[in-house]
């Protein structure tokens, strides 16, 4: 079996970053995979590609030239003789529906986001049923499969896209004296809801609020909201908020917090919310999601209603009430993430679909 991993970008993501994860657990079930890129964007999921001996093909292209990109990613599938296309959000999905009943290769659909563009929702259900298999990343997205995109439960498998690292740095927890350090990884883009967060921490303030110790919070991400957050910032008198830009190490930037943040108004599985609770971290987040399913609010972290700031505001307000309770909530979060999310587990649910995909159609 050889795997064509057709993806959107190496883009440093959540989709981009697991891919070595996925490949191994099919390398190690018996496939050879090959990732074939739409386009690079930033390119930092490359050098990860790269150490995994995934010998990355990107192409040297844009985000909305679809017929020079269907022709690219046909002529390379075809070069390297790959007998499955495993495509990877929706520009990658939707090109890899339409050229492998062209090809005559079975195409798995790798399923992400539980949010869809309205044009993309609808290209998406037109042609769901080219899909020998959909493989949703989370419960969320695998209701979303269902109701949304019209995919039936016979042709839908769910591989939660997160192993815990067992190794990864664990926070240390709040001490007195410390200054509070809330965090969040995240594109500056409105999906994450950072202005949210902004206008939270403002209604805080407004209402007499005054955490028991200093507070400081950072984001650490780069987008094209940066000058719009800022501004927002600077207009509510948010002082306390850093744009700290991407950073290359997501796993100490999470050591060193003592409270995470994720103000999503979708996600899927969200990687990093989850490191994040793996890390000893509870965290205050948007009821989006699979984190609807990971946080249990005043034992993991706090819930908020999506695109609600008065919602977030009072989860802040919970969390900042007591900062030693903090770590408490951080010790169960991380025994829990140890035990759903094992290595183990995560090879097992791929094995399972590899198997299946080995079988052929039904």
């Amino acid at each position: 079996m050889r795997i064509a991993y057709i993806i959107n970008s190496v883009e440093g993501g959540g989709a981009a970053l697991p891919v070595p994860s996925v490949a191994r657990v099919l390398a190690e079930a018996g496939a050879e995979v090959r990732v074939f890129a739409l386009t690079r964007r930033d390119g930092r999921a490359l050098p990860a590609m790269e150490a995994a001996g995934l010998d990355p093909r990107v192409r040297d292209g844009g985000e909305k030239d679809h017929a020079r990109a269907l022709h690219w990613m046909m002529h390379e599938v075809r070069a390297w003789r790959a007998t499955h296309l495993w495509t990877s959000l929706s520009r990658a999905t939707l090109l890899g529906l339409i050229a492998g009943p062209m090809m005559n290769l079975p195409v798995i659909s790798w399923q992400h986001a539980a949010f869809l563009k309205p044009w993309n929702l609808r290209l998406l259900r037109l042609l769901q049923s080219r899909a020998s298999l959909w493989v949703a990343d989370s419960r969320s997205v695998a209701r979303f499969a269902t109701q949304r995109l019209g995919v039936s439960e016979q042709r839908l498998e769910t591989w939660p896209i997160y192993a815990v690292d067992p190794a990864m740095p664990v926070a240390q927890g709040w001490h007195p004296g410390e200054v509070l350090r809330l965090g969040s990884l995240g594109r500056l883009h409105p999906v994450k809801g950072y202005d949210v967060l902004i206008e939270a921490l403002a209604r805080l303030r407004q209402g007499g609020f005054v955490p028991p110790v200093p507070c400081e919070v950072v984001i650490a991400g780069d987008g094209a909201e940066r000058e719009r957050l800022e501004a927002q910032a600077r207009t509510l008198g948010v002082e306390n908020l850093r744009l700290a830009g991407y950073t290359e190490e997501p796993k100490r930037f999470l050591a060193d917090c003592h409270l995470y943040l994720q103000p999503s108004r979708s996600e899927g599985f969200c990687i990093a919310g989850h490191e994040a609770l793996t890390a000893g971290l509870p965290v205050v987040a948007s009821r989006v999601g699979e984190l609807a399913h990971s946080i249990r609010s005043g034992e993991t972290g706090w819930l908020a209603a999506p695109g609600d700031a008065g919602s977030l505001a009072e989860g802040l307000r919970a969390a900042l009430g007591d900062p030693s309770r903090l770590s408490v909530l951080g010790r169960s979060a991380r025994a829990d993430m140890l035990d759903r999310f094992s290595p183990e587990r995560f090879s097992r649910a791929g094995n399972a679909i590899y198997q299946r995909i080995a079988q052929g159609p039904a």
